[in-house]
């Protein structure tokens, strides 16, 4: 018997990577059959367009500061900050 193991514990393991596909599946599963990835994204982008919208010369100045600093990312495609 190994030196390190206590006699009375029973050893315990688990394959994390087939569990996060497990997981993963169960996802996917769950957003059902009329889940449209594209879509979602597409509303998303839509949101946030709008979101930011209409601001005045103050709310803008604001935006392009925290656009600057990282804060927020810029706004288009592949809008996610670079950190």
């Amino acid at each position: 018997m190994d030196q390190d193991r206590s006699p009375d514990l029973t050893p315990f393991e688990i394959d994390l990577t087939f569990e996060e596909a497990r997981r993963r599946a169960e996802v996917v599963a769950a957003l059902g059959p009329d889940w449209d990835p594209v879509a979602a994204l597409e509303g998303e982008q839509a949101a946030y367009a709008l979101l930011y919208s209409g601001l005045d010369a103050g709310q803008r100045r604001t935006y392009d500061m925290l656009v600057a600093a990282g804060v927020l990312p810029e706004g288009g495609p592949g809008r996610a900050p670079s950190h």
